[in-house]
């Protein structure tokens, strides 16, 4: 187990230096020209030569992303070329509360999906499990950002009973209810498209599991219906359910940006929007690896706890 764990880690490495390096090209070789944004469309030649020159991006790419990844590794992640304040300054705070927007939803997505799977499953073909297949479906299938802005239409404008944007009220005492209260609509927004897969993905491994020759004797047998789920079905089920669920973090840390800026949420997913628009190269790039770097080690410890729960997983 130790050394599984070892060496998933280390596999960390060369992840994260290839997702440093994607960054890095995709950035400059999107369109557009940081000076002419800071300066302006109407700055002259000379002084778009000399602002590059002071920020460094009249070097060839490869010095300079030697030096961001010899900044970045050593934990300065720069300066905003938009704001001019330290770049872990303005991320970190935003990373937190994107992570909290981030678990509360795959709470939400964890629950609705492993209840109404578990239930579809033991109903197999039953009316429920027809229409909860059909219902995940198309909310899989639905983008996130005209679901939020349906979602704000009915119960932050029609019903008043929840806030439309922001993270707290400006009159509010900013205490928790009162940011738990803005959480709800974007939680809900970013955590039905999970859950939809989490529910199909819950109902296939358990109705497989209670398929499985071992589970028909000790039903045969007449072991008590939770006592058989317990100790043979649902954790037989469980190991590709927590892969795909592990999975889905990634698409929560991604699918936040339009969740964000739908709800004005303060998160890292705004901030990204917005350097994105303004060319803040510093910034993106540190969002992004730090999205990337969550996102890769959730998935190692999804890996533990796969290996945890399945012993021929331990053996290999």
């Amino acid at each position: 187990m130790k050394g599984f764990i070892a060496h998933r880690l280390l596999s960390v490495l060369p992840i994260i230096f290839g997702v440093s390096l994607v960054i890095f090209v995709l950035m400059h070789l999107a369109p557009g020209d940081v000076a002419t944004v800071l300066l302006g469309p109407q700055a002259s030649e000379s002084a778009k030569v000399e602002l590059r020159h002071t920020l460094g991006l009249d070097q060839p790419l490869p010095v300079q992303y030697g030096r961001w990844l010899w900044r970045t590794s050593s934990g300065d992640l720069g300066t905003s070329i938009a704001t001019q304040l330290p770049v872990a300054a303005l991320v970190f705070p935003r990373f937190l509360n994107t992570l909290l927007l981030t678990v509360a939803s795959l709470f939400l997505a964890i629950a609705i999906g492993y209840s109404a799977g578990l239930f579809a499953a033991l109903r197999a073909r039953s009316i429920f499990d027809r229409l909860s297949m059909t219902v995940t479906l198309l909310l899989g299938s639905t983008p996130p950002f005209w679901l939020g802005l349906m979602l704000v239409l009915l119960f932050a404008i029609r019903l008043r009973w929840l806030p439309v944007s922001g993270m707290q009220d400006m009159a509010g005492d900013g205490g928790a209810l009162d940011v738990l209260r803005h959480l709800v609509l974007p939680a809900i927004t970013t955590a039905l498209g999970p859950a939809a897969i989490i529910t199909r993905m819950v109902r296939a491994s358990v109705a497989d599991a209670l398929e499985r020759p071992h589970v028909r004797v000790a039903r045969a047998k007449g072991l008590r219906r939770s006592t058989l789920l317990r100790r043979h079905v649902i954790l037989n089920a469980l190991p590709p359910v927590m892969t795909i669920t592990g999975l889905q973090l990634g698409y929560l840390l991604g699918g936040t940006l339009l969740t964000e800026v739908v709800f004005a949420w303060p998160g890292l997913g705004s901030l990204l929007y917005d350097s994105i628009t303004a060319r803040d190269m510093p910034v993106v790039q540190a969002s992004t690896l730090l999205i990337a770097l969550t996102f890769v080690l959730v998935n190692i410890l999804v890996d533990c706890v796969n290996v945890f729960l399945d012993p021929r997983l331990r053996e290999g």
